[in-house]
């Protein structure tokens, strides 16, 4: 049985049709990814799975608004989850790692890390930070220094860490890789790895930097306005003429 599975997702933007028709799944253990460029909708659709886009839509319904439309369905575990906010969906284990996901920059890295584990026993707050560490030992040199001060890939391994704190089943990663140098690319995606093979995490990972991710994942799908165009395991994907075209530059 597949850990996610989503079907027939649709979301509108008042009029904009931002995610089309778009179905995956995602089975447990596995590393998949969404591969697309900017503003092919990739935010979007994690955001919905984290049900960050269904707390809009509520806030604005709220206030006498329709912008938001969300149609499909979005089941977790046989369970369906379309509508459930995202506090429950964390304490269910899908958890978000949003793009240039926000750290408190006047706290320390220990304590964004602790908070980030508001829903979780100081027992498991305690082992999750040893594997963190283990994982990031930058951030185990730092643990003292305010977030503010960390570099921009720094602060991607605590916003990953962040997220594993929360003790995540199944791991949304929206481009981790943005902004960061080739090495620190590199040193991420050898981590995404472990977190899957040691930690025992589901991951799944919208990106654009196609190139260093696909060897890693077990199938993707490739999307452009919102609408799924190509699928198939990552190797496989890597020597596509179309993604090779479209994200390698050859």
């Amino acid at each position: 049985m597949s850990l996610l599975r989503v079907a027939n997702l649709m979301v509108f933007f008042e009029n904009a049709l931002v995610v089309n028709d778009l179905s995956l799944e995602v089975a447990e253990g596995e590393i998949r990814g969404v591969i697309g460029s900017n503003s092919a909708g990739k935010t979007t659709l994690m955001n919905a799975l984290s049900g960050l886009l269904s707390e809009r839509q509520l806030r604005e319904k709220r206030r006498g608004g329709e912008r938001i439309t969300i149609m499909g369905e979005i089941t977790y575990r046989g369970e369906t989850i379309t509508l459930d906010r995202p506090v429950s969906r964390v304490a269910k284990g899908v958890v978000l790692c949003r793009e240039r996901h926000p750290v408190f920059p006047e706290s320390d890295v220990l304590e964004n890390l602790k908070i980030a584990g508001y829903l979780r026993t100081r027992r498991e707050i305690r082992e999750t930070l040893e594997f963190v560490f283990d994982l990031f030992p930058n951030l185990a040199r730092y643990r003292r220094k305010r977030a503010g001060f960390l570099s921009g890939g720094e602060q991607q391994m605590l916003a990953v860490g962040m997220a594993l704190v929360a003790r995540p089943r199944l791991l949304l990663l929206d481009e981790p890789l943005l902004g960061l140098s080739p090495l620190m690319q590199r040193h991420l995606v050898e981590s995404i790895a472990r977190i899957r093979d040691q930690g025992g995490i589901t991951v799944l990972i919208a990106e654009q930097f196609a190139r260093p991710l696909l060897p890693l994942l077990d199938y993707a799908y490739v999307i452009e306005n919102g609408l799924t165009t190509l699928s198939g395991k990552g190797p496989e994907l890597m020597e596509n003429p179309e993604v090779r075209a479209a994200y390698f530059g050859v």
